[in-house]
């Protein structure tokens, strides 16, 4: 049996995540907004090569910050997504929940920041 909490406090979770971070990070995100949502779509799977069924905890979509050039201007903010089911469907306690949901938004800003998932791999960072 696996823990959940409500959404309420999943989002304050991912909240603290954030507060969290080292404030030479905070101040260096650019607009970006970061949500919380029960499951990615299909489409949202598909975009970053998975299947309906598989997990993915969290999806970075936008221009990263090594990307933009003097051209960047007048967009619609780059979105971070938290997958709140996944997360807790893998995770027993609350404690694991906590834990996953840090390394999570740790991991979508990363991708904001413009480092990639085998660079992050490089790092030791998972």
């Amino acid at each position: 049996m696996t823990f959940q909490f409500t959404l309420e406090e999943f989002e304050q979770l991912v909240g603290q995540a954030l507060d969290q971070l080292p404030e030479f990070f905070k101040e260096k995100l650019q607009n970006v907004e970061v949500v919380v949502a029960d499951w990615p779509s299909e489409a949202e799977l598909a975009a970053v090569g998975l299947k309906p069924g598989q997990l993915l905890f969290g999806l970075y979509q936008g221009i990263p910050l090594t990307r933009r050039t003097s051209h960047y201007g007048l967009v619609l903010p780059d979105k971070i997504t938290i997958y709140r089911l996944p997360i807790e469907q893998v995770c027993r306690t609350p404690e694991q929940i906590i834990r996953q949901v840090q390394r999570t938004v740790k991991h979508e800003l990363a991708h904001h920041f413009g480092i990639s998932d085998d660079r992050l791999r490089e790092l030791g960072a998972y």
